[in-house]
């Protein structure tokens, strides 16, 4: 009898732990052809029971160029990030609450009201959980793009 319940026990507390976020980084990165540019956004959990993240997106391209800024963190599903790139070569991650411009000739990522924001660009994908749940980057060709939803207060 003690055993079944030890087993039950433990048996709980790995149903339990499964739904536990880690801590540990999920990196997902994509290169973009055209400004010949690697993006990567790695996400970390910093609750194990609610879905809050801190973020933070690195820049690389040829010629030694790296540069990493935090992003506004996650305080509820609202880690996705959608990726864009303008006619003059500046890549935009936009997020619910932020918006960066990524300058891969003067390797800086800039903080930017939306209004500021070019009209004109090119969906590329998004920076955002998979079917499976994973951290991932999802090409435009894969998933269309999804604009953010208000939230009613």
């Amino acid at each position: 009898m003690r055993r079944c319940r030890l087993i039950l026990v433990l048996a709980g507390l790995g149903i339990v732990c499964s739904a536990c976020n880690s801590g540990v980084p999920e990196p997902a990165s994509v290169e973009i052809a055209t400004p010949h540019l690697r993006l990567t956004l790695v996400r970390v959990a910093t609750d194990p029971f609610l879905s809050r993240h801190n973020l933070r997106l690195t820049i690389e391209r040829s010629g030694g160029c790296s540069v990493s800024e935090s992003l506004f963190p996650d305080t509820g599903y609202a880690s996705r990030r959608n990726v864009y790139r303008t006619p003059d070569q500046l890549v935009y991650v936009v997020g619910q609450f932020d918006a960066r411009v990524v300058d891969h000739q003067r390797c800086t990522i800039a903080l930017s009201e939306f209004r500021h924001l070019q009209r004109d660009v090119t969906f590329v994908g998004s920076f955002d959980e998979g079917a499976d749940g994973k951290w991932t980057f999802l090409p435009a060709s894969e998933r269309p793009e999804r604009p953010f939803e208000k939230r009613e207060s």
